[in-house]
Order: C-alpha cells, then structure tokens, then sequence
C-alpha cells in the first residue's frame, strides 16, 4: 500500500540488543569447558587446589587425599552451578527478546560473537581473581604455574577481541533487517 505525502510513517523499531543473552551464554559455556576440561578430564585443578599457597589464607584441601577432594568437589559443583544459572539465564533473555524465526538467531554472527565475548571476559575475571588475587587454584600448578596462568588471560583476551570483531561486522538485528522479523524489544 502506498502512502501519500500527509500520511505518517510508522517508526521502526530499534534494533533488539542480544548483547546480554550472548554474554552470559559465554560466561557459562565457558565456565563449563574450564570445569569440565580442567577440572574433571584432565584433574590440573580444582576450586581450592593452591589454598596452601593462596593469598587470603583459605583453609587447604588437599585434592590428592579423600577428604580434600571431597571438599574440592563440593566446591567445583558450586562452580558448576554458577556455570548453569548463566546458561540458563541466558538462555531466558534471548527467547524473552526472540519471538519469530528463532533458528536465525542461533545462526547469526551477532550472537555468537558475544558467546565468545563472554566466554573470553569469563577467562579474564576469573583468571585475574582466583589465580592472581585469590591465588586459590592456578590453570596448572607447579614450576610453570604463571605461564599457564598467562596463556589463560591471553586466550580470554582473543576471545573477547575476536568476539567484538565477529559480531561488529555481523548484521544487525532489528525490524528493518533481512532477520528484522525475528528479534522484538525486550
């Protein structure tokens, strides 16, 4: 239908923001390839592996005894769930905020380049905090603990570079976008 010239045009709707959604499924997935890759397979650490030698006087739990890998356990599963609750709020928000043509979101560069943001500020924070502030685990304890520590701030820093990159040069999603059906205003 055409319109004249005295006749108002409708406003378009701002683009929806997934920004949100992506970063807290990249702090949880994140969380969980941490949890499950470097605490359960392959056993480097726990939550409270290096309180002998942390910094803010932890008790010790010794992980190579029952008792402390009980505790160490306990306090992964703390983690995990954490890990969960991120997940699953994420998840949340992005269906509050996608009401139509849902599968072309999970397809689009936007939102996995904030995952990978999250995932990548996920390594930071929790790099910076509980390996050299805390100092209550480290990525892999011993000789070599710092470089392993530093590796792992340096892969959440390309995480977040290269997650900014990929989702700033996606298309946005929005009302006047090919995908503009698909995404509301939370």
């Amino acid at each position: 239908m055409a319109t004249t010239t005295g006749e108002p045009r409708a406003a378009a709707a701002p683009p929806v923001s997934i920004r949100l959604p992506g970063l807290l499924l990249g702090v949880g997935l994140g969380g969980f390839v941490d949890g499950i890759l470097l605490h359960q397979l392959l056993q480097w650490h726990h939550m409270l592996s290096s309180t002998d030698t942390d910094n803010i006087g932890v008790k010790f739990y010794n992980p190579d005894t029952v008792s402390g890998l009980e505790m160490n356990t306990v306090w992964d599963g703390i983690f995990h769930t954490v890990c969960w609750l991120s997940v699953l709020l994420g998840l949340a928000l992005l269906h509050a905020r996608v009401t139509h043509r849902r599968r072309r979101v999970w397809a689009s560069r936007k939102l996995w380049g904030w995952v990978l943001v999250g995932w990548g500020l996920f390594n930071l924070v929790e790099g910076v905090l509980d390996h050299h502030i805390l100092g209550i685990h480290h990525v892999h304890a011993g000789d070599q603990q710092l470089w392993w520590d530093i590796g792992f701030l340096v892969l959440g820093a390309l995480l977040v570079v290269g997650g900014h990159l990929i989702q700033r040069g996606a298309r946005p999603l929005g009302p006047g976008t090919p995908a503009g059906s698909a995404v509301r205003r939370a």
